[in-house]
C-alpha cells in the first residue's frame, strides 16, 4: 500500500550493498511494515530493493549503507527493542545507523516526528532479517 496525496515519490539515494549484504538487505526491505509510526509507505522515485519510506516528510530506511564516518569504538550505542543504534543529529532531524549487524541499515527521521519513535516499529523486522554480529554494550 502506498500513501495517496503525498507530494510525489521520495527521492532518496539507494545504497549499493556488497557481497552477502545484498541478499540480507533485500530480505529486510521486503519485510518492512506498510505503516511506521502511524505513517503509510511512500513510493520511491528511483525504486531500489534496499530502500523504503513512510510519511510526509519521509522517514526512510536504507540497508547496505557505508559505515558512518563518526562511528568508532568510543561511539555511544543505545538499544531500542534489542537493536543497537548510533545516532547523529542533522539540521532537519536525526540519522540512526544500526551497530553490530551483518550490514549497516540507516533510518532518517525528520524533526516533524521527534519525539515519536519509528525505531520501535522497525526494530522487530531488523531483529528478524538483519543478523546480529555483536550486541550493543
Amino acid at each position: 500500500m502506498l500513501v495517496a496525496g503525498c507530494s510525489g515519490p521520495v527521492d532518496v539515494a539507494a545504497p549499493t550493498p556488497e557481497g552477502n549484504a545484498r541478499t540480507i538487505c533485500r530480505d529486510l526491505i521486503s519485510h518492512t511494515p506498510d505503516v511506521v509510526d502511524g505513517n503509510e509507505r511512500r513510493e520511491i522515485a528511483h525504486p531500489s530493493p534496499y530502500v523504503a519510506a513512510w510519511g510526509n516528510p519521509a522517514i526512510t530506511l536504507s540497508c547496505g549503507v557505508a559505515r558512518p564516518s563518526g562511528l568508532n569504538a568510543a561511539s555511544e550505542c543505545f538499544e531500542v527493542n534489542g537493536v543497537g543504534w548510533f545516532s547523529e543529529k542533522r539540521p532537519d532531524g536525526y540519522r540512526f545507523t544500526t551497530i553490530g549487524r551483518k550490514a549497516f541499515a540507516q533510518i532518517v527521521v525528520p524533526d516533524k516526528y521527534v519525539p515519536s519513535d519509528p525505531l520501535v516499529d522497525l526494530s522487530q523486522v531488523i531483529n528478524h532479517h538483519l543478523p546480529v554480529v555483536q550486541r550493543c554494550v
